[in-house]
């Protein structure tokens, strides 16, 4: 199986963690900052570079815990358990996205603060389609891609810091406290987003040489450098512009440079801000498909997701899944910077603080636990910050018009994330398979001429022909749509073992076996044998030591392990005996099958493996297509008419 591959060494990560993080903040955020706190923002600045970098550490010390792709997936499965994870899983997922979208939006902001939106959507999307491109010929070109983009970042910042620090006026910083000692709070809020990114860089785990290490020294550095660049860019874009008309401008750094170096310079910084800010877009893109991995290596997330290109050594269809997510953010969110700004930094208080409370927890869970860097204070520290961000939080609800609807659109995004952990559960998870049937037993009762239509039970009986006298493995009776057909197809001399994993559905089943005996005149029925069987989607049970023949209808894509199943009606099956599978495919249009039933010839190769000769048909239906998979127990393929 293809891996992903290590090819980050510290300065190649330390540059694509500062790549990461820098985003649009630095480039926007300056002019939140002074318009809403003046010029004692900067205190603001400097309050945040100390959370930062506590924060990187705490980031540090769970990365050096569990260096894996997944990052902050991965520190919430290693503390809290599935369900819970998936959600921290989910809401990072989104802010991946969010952060991209916003991210191209406020470049092209920057490159064309007027224009069509039609331009702008298309250049993002060309931009984003390029970056995908890069991310899917492997990581060493990524690399070189997000280290360049790195170079351009710095040569920028440290450009406008060298130039505007000669034309500072000391009397733009009065009078200090313009907006008052208060809107220091606030603007730390507004600001927070210039440092947020550690995820992204958490996430390249597994393609980091040494990551124990190496991730710990890259955030905390890196983050450092961010937060000297940060404090020195807000002095001089107050000093050189006031913190009234830096607050004003929706392009800050362009505006610092017009106002020493006039048009021809500010053409010139624009474009390589631009590029400086996409090349953050880059840096999201090469990591948030790892988070999708991680997930779909625990059974979280669809299997069609997990797979890792054999030459290029990436996960391709992660990859491709990402672009197109993004792509659609980026038409939505067009134009709206601020608004995907203030949507994203409330959700990415509540993950930090998922974070952050994961290091405390870890702390008195796994004390003995190997910490190649531990973070210091790291049983109260993380708390006192999760404290910190309500604060923030809560000022920010006071304050800001608006925000309660944006955060209660943030936690709507989230709360997508229930239904779909429980679809996706349907595909993995036993238990909850059964916790499912059981529930909607009477709703299959009533619905069974929908879900399996007269004309497809007529089919069905028409493909296993006479079977008077012969035993039945009936692999999934449901509510026993087919069960009492087949306990009088088989006669007073066979007998149908109806095995389900669902107690209810398993009670109605008896009902309708025990009605249609009361029922019948003479002895024309065989004996059916009911078996609950909790474990029915992982085998075949123990109690049935024969049959002639296996009955299956919608059972395919609930099996975790087809092989194996396979293999043991085999062992039960004489030679020639048959089996018929029926299957759902494509759900209401939407629904993937899981990826083996996607394709006839991986079925029929997977059952020729397992002993069975069979032929695959698909037909239509109305809500849903039907999968026919049908043959015998046989060594030898056999041609089917």
């Amino acid at each position: 199986m293809a891996e992903l591959k290590r090819v980050l060494n510290f300065p190649s990560l330390l540059l694509i963690t500062i790549n990461s993080i820098m985003g649009t903040g630095i480039y926007f955020l300056v002019a939140a900052g002074a318009r809403y706190g003046g010029p004692a923002s900067i205190i603001s600045w400097v309050i945040m570079a100390c959370f930062a970098v506590y924060i990187s550490a705490c980031f540090g010390e769970l990365s050096g815990m569990f260096p894996k792709a997944g990052g902050v997936y991965e520190y919430a499965k290693q503390t809290y358990g599935r369900f819970f994870s998936f959600l921290v899983g989910w809401l990072t997922f989104i802010l991946g996205n969010l952060t991209i979208a916003m991210l191209v939006v406020g470049a092209i902001q920057y490159l064309l603060p007027v224009g069509g939106e039609l331009v702008k959507i298309g250049i993002s999307i060309l931009f984003l389609i390029i970056f995908n491109y890069m991310a899917y010929r492997g990581m060493k070109t990524s690399a070189i891609m997000l280290i360049a983009f790195s170079v351009i970042t710095l040569i920028v910042i440290f450009s406008i810091l060298i130039l505007g620090s000669f034309h500072i006026n000391p009397a733009n910083f009065h009078p200090f406290f313009s907006k008052g000692k208060f809107a220091i709070l606030i603007t730390i809020f507004f600001i927070m987003e210039t440092f947020f990114g550690w995820e992204s860089a958490v996430n390249l785990a597994e393609e980091t040489n040494d990551p124990e290490k190496v991730i710990p020294k890259a955030l905390v550095i890196g983050t450092g450098i961010i937060s000297v660049i940060a404090i020195a860019l807000a002095i001089v874009a107050i000093g050189t512009l006031g913190a009234d008309r830096l607050g004003q401008s929706s392009a800050p750094l362009a505006d610092i440079i017009l106002s020493f170096l006039g048009e021809k310079g500010r053409e010139i910084i624009t474009l390589a801000t631009y590029l400086a800010i996409i090349g953050s877009v880059a840096g999201w893109v090469v990591s948030s498909p790892r988070l999708v991995l991680a997930l779909t290596r625990d059974k979280l997330f669809l299997s069609h997701f997990d797979k890792i290109h054999p030459v290029h050594h990436t996960p391709y269809r992660a990859i491709i899944f990402q672009g197109i997510t993004s792509a659609i953010l980026v038409i939505v969110g067009s134009g709206s910077y601020t608004k995907l700004l203030t949507l994203l930094v409330p959700m990415a208080l509540i993950m930090y603080s998922i974070v952050l409370f994961s290091v405390t927890i870890q702390r008195f869970k796994n004390p003995d636990h190997p910490r190649p860097f531990r973070v210091p204070f790291g049983k109260t520290g993380p708390i006192l910050m999760i404290f910190v961000f309500g604060a923030l939080m809560a000022t920010w609800l006071r304050v800001e018009p608006g925000a309660i609807h944006l955060l209660n659109l943030g936690l709507s995004l989230l709360g997508v994330g229930i239904p779909l952990y429980f679809l996706i559960g349907l595909y993995y998870d036993p238990e909850m398979i059964r916790n499912a049937n059981d529930l909607t037993a009477y709703f299959s009762l009533f619905t069974e001429d929908l879900l399996i239509p007269r004309r497809i039970r007529k089919e069905l009986y028409t493909i296993l022909g006479p079977i008077e006298g012969k035993t039945v493995l009936e692999y999934g009776c449901g509510v026993g749509t087919l069960t009492v057909d087949l306990t009088e197809m088989v006669g007073p001399e066979g007998k149908v073992f109806a095995a389900d994993m669902s107690k209810n559905r398993l009670k109605i089943t008896q009902k309708r076996y025990n009605r249609a005996l009361w029922d019948s005149y003479e002895r024309k029925h065989g004996r059916m044998i009911p078996i609950y069987d909790e474990e029915l989607v992982l085998r075949v049970h123990s109690s049935i030591s024969r049959a002639d023949l296996v009955v299956s209808i919608g059972m395919l894509s609930y099996v975790q392990d087809i092989h194996k199943i396979l293999r043991e009606m085999n062992s039960i099956l004489p030679n020639g005996g048959k089996i018929i599978f029926i299957e759902y495919g494509d759900y209401f249009k939407i629904v993937p099958n899981p990826e083996w039933l996607e394709n006839n010839s991986i079925i029929e190769r997977i059952f020729r493996e397992s002993g069975f000769s069979v032929q695959v048909e698909r037909k239509k239906g109305l809500f849903w297509n039907y999968i026919y998979v049908y043959g015998i127990k046989s060594e030898n393929d056999v041609a089917f008419i």
